[in-house]
């Protein structure tokens, strides 16, 4: 199947919002209540097996504020196909489509940990990064670079857990890269 016909069929079966082209890379902006049901009709339908990406964007200071991206790849027709759909910050929450792609499942559970996205219908919503009880969202824009103190004493320090210079950060320096390696480093 050429892709412009997948397209088609896609644009023929579902309302799409928009549609880009650049650089030979078609995103189409789709419905979120629908967005599920778009990925299992790409997969099944359309040969659209793998899900190779699913990550979502901050548009601090606009409405809806957030977008969530789904990067698509068929295998059989060497094909991509980038599904957008955006999220309101009085809703943060979709359909999960880790039913659709096993692959969804972790990603699904980092855009929620990061920025607070729900996506109803996962198997195992919760953190993957920040441990349970943690009340911010690391990657929002309004998140403050120097970090935000803890109020969870008993499960992680309370001072501000800033994102710049922590354990897990590579460093710039002359050093090799074993010592440059965060592992490596002392915590003091």
């Amino acid at each position: 199947m050429i892709l412009a016909d997948a397209i088609a069929a896609l644009e023929k079966e579902f309302p799409v919002l928009a549609k880009k082209e650049f650089r030979a890379q078609t995103t189409l902006t789709v419905e979120p209540a629908r967005i599920a049901e778009i990925c299992a009709y790409a997969k099944s339908a359309l040969g659209f097996d793998s899900l190779t990406n699913l990550c979502s964007v901050d548009n601090f200071g606009n409405e809806p504020r957030f977008e969530v991206v789904y990067e698509l790849y068929s295998f059989a027709h060497n094909h991509y196909l980038r599904l957008k759909t955006a999220v309101s910050e009085d809703e943060p929450s979709l359909p999960s489509v880790a039913g659709v792609w096993n692959a969804a499942d972790w990603h699904e559970r980092e855009v929620f940990d990061m920025m607070g996205i729900r996506f109803s219908g996962h198997p195992d919503l919760r953190r993957i990064l920040m441990w349970d009880g943690y009340p911010y969202y690391p990657l929002r824009k309004d998140f403050p670079l120097a970090g935000r103190p803890s109020e969870v004493p008993d499960v992680a320090f309370t001072k501000a857990a800033p994102l710049e210079g922590g354990p897990f950060v590579t460093t710039p320096c002359d050093a090799g890269s074993k010592e440059r390696e965060p592992r490596s480093k002392r915590m003091e």
